[in-house]
Parts: structure tokens; sequence; C-alpha cells
């Protein structure tokens, strides 16, 4: 199984999962107050908890798609050549990044961890992990994205970027 498509169905099963999830405890709050409680202490810990797993798995969704903010009018001006050896130093500055946000992101898991989430207890390192797994998954996909920048011709590369349409899915 390729990289990119493990990675793809693990982060539909955390976007799906996490908004099925907070969906369904805000819900059963929302009726719970209703019928005169004061409501569920946790239950507002629990979506604030779960919102950076959401929000993480479609980041890493969009760079998988290509779905991200790019600009290609000084890139489409180059020769195949020149555009083969730019998607290969982007994609290589790109993973330099998410390793540095990586290993940022590693070190302050040990500072955040004695914060706790109020009622539940959980330690901020929960949502710092969580960070830090959708930046290694961003740094994976840069790596792969680099590695077959260096496997494809340039000609091919050029024809892929004069092919590529803005993304009107929305």
């Amino acid at each position: 199984m390729k990289i990119e498509s493990l990675i793809t169905k693990l982060c539909y099963i955390v976007l799906w999962a996490t908004t099925t999830v907070i969906f369904f405890i805000l819900c059963v709050n929302t009726v719970y107050r209703f019928l005169g409680e004061n409501g569920m202490d946790w239950a507002s810990e629990v979506p604030e908890l779960l919102f950076p797993w959401l929000v993480m798995s479609g980041v890493v969704l969009a760079a998988v798609h290509g779905s991200h903010i790019t600009t290609s009018f000084l890139r489409d001006r180059l020769k195949p050549a020149h555009q083969r050896f730019l998607a290969i130093f982007v994609w290589a500055v790109v993973a330099g990044l998410y390793s540095a946000l990586c290993i940022a992101t590693y070190k302050m898991l040990d500072i955040v961890k004695d914060e706790k989430s109020p009622v539940l207890g959980v330690p901020g390192s929960v949502t710092y992990g969580c960070v830090l797994l959708g930046m290694f998954l961003l740094f994976v996909l840069a790596i792969k994205d680099c590695m077959t920048a260096i496997k494809t011709p340039a000609l091919e590369i050029a024809a892929n970027n004069a092919a590529a349409q803005p993304n009107t899915n929305y």
C-alpha cells in the first residue's frame, strides 16, 4: 500500500470519527440541558480535545489532494529542467521546515504535559501530540513529493504543471 494512500485513509478515519463524536456529544448535551439539567461537565472538554485532531486531519488531506494555496505564475515561465529543479528544491525546503516544526513540537511535549484539562484531567501534551503527528505526516508527504520530483523527467513535470487547473471543487 502506498504511503499516501495509508495517510489518506488514516486522516479520513480521524476526520469522520472526530466529527461524529463532536456532533454526538454536542447534541446529547444540548438535549440534556434542555430537559432542565445543567449539562454534562465534560461535554465541552471533549470537543475541545478532539477539534485539533479534526483540523490536522483536514490539513493533511488538503496537502494530499493539492488543495493548498499555490502560486504558479513564476514556475510556469521556467524551462522544464528548471521547473524540476524548483520542485525538488521546494519540496526539500518544505520537508526541512516540517522536520524543524516536528522537533520543536516534540520538545514542547515535556512542558505542556503538566497542563491538565479541568474536568477530565487530560494532559496538554495530547493536543500537542496531535500537532506533532500532523506535522510528521506532512513531512512524510513532502519527502514523498521530493522523491517523486527527483524520479520524474523534467518534461513530464512541466506537462503536469501546464495541465494543472485551480481547484474549483468547493
